[in-house]
């Protein structure tokens, strides 16, 4: 799988899911962006990918914010002169049942998990379809399908898929891919924070019997990036271990 030459902007890409998409891609021969909000984190995976010989810059960047994504493109297209692959990732959680959900953590996690996915989408598409060439990897959630206390989550992942299938409808005319991948137990710091007994009780009920890991996400994200998946459109695939099929009892 060749992305060598491509230029491809990684959402929330300073750690986790993110930064691993981003140091598999630079593998294959892509020139990376590193974007987020924490100008440290975002400086030690820049540093990461350039010591082993990657062609990489670092964005911090606000992406819910429509001016700020304008002028992230602005500078990747100043940086490079083009851009092909965007793989939305950035994403955050605040847990609680519907009843007690406050509307501040609502709107915070649709921002942060859903428009900003719509944000750097119609900010790329403008490149994309001049180029009639283009990459959108989503990365939604296996929490797509429904979780408990997770109704901002999981109705942010849900538009994740809904929005991605939209535009590769849209898009195809312009030989450009959208295609979503959907996450399940992954070994990331969101998955670490969560309390012993319901890290026990998450991988308890997981099908294949272990914590999936950054790099298997990537893996799949890679794929979509290249041209080996030009003939594939509008599709979810679960990395979940199974977990999407049912829980293991």
């Amino acid at each position: 799988m060749n992305t060598k030459g491509r230029v491809a902007l990684i959402t929330g890409s300073a750690g986790g899911i993110g930064k691993a998409i981003a140091v598999k891609l630079s593998q294959h021969g892509a020139k990376v962006i590193i974007n987020d909000v924490q100008q440290e984190k975002i400086d030690e995976t820049v540093a990461i990918i350039r010591e082993a010989g990657g062609d990489v810059i670092g964005i911090k960047s606000d992406i819910t914010n429509k001016t700020e994504v304008q002028e992230m493109f602005a500078q990747i297209i100043e940086s490079y002169g083009k851009f092909d692959i965007l793989v939305n990732n950035v994403g955050i959680s605040r847990d609680a049942l519907i009843v007690k959900m406050e509307e501040e953590d609502w709107d915070k996690v649709l921002n942060t998990n859903l428009k900003s996915y719509f944000l750097c989408t119609q900010e790329a598409t403008k490149h994309f379809i001049q180029q009639e060439y283009g990459r959108i990897i989503n990365i939604s959630s296996r929490a797509w399908l429904g979780g408990f206390g997770q109704a901002n989550y999981s109705a942010a992942k849900g538009g994740v898929v809904s929005l991605t299938r939209t535009c590769a409808i849209e898009l195809a005319k312009y030989n450009v891919t959208a295609n979503c991948i959907a996450p399940g137990l992954i070994d990331t710091p969101l998955f670490r924070s969560f309390r012993q007994d319901s890290q026990e009780r998450l991988l308890k009920i997981q099908p294949i019997n272990r914590i999936g890991q950054p790099e298997e996400v990537a893996n799949a994200a890679v794929f979509f990036a290249s041209d080996d998946s030009g003939y594939v459109t509008g599709q979810i695939l679960h990395v979940c271990g199974g977990k999407s099929l049912g829980a293991r009892w």
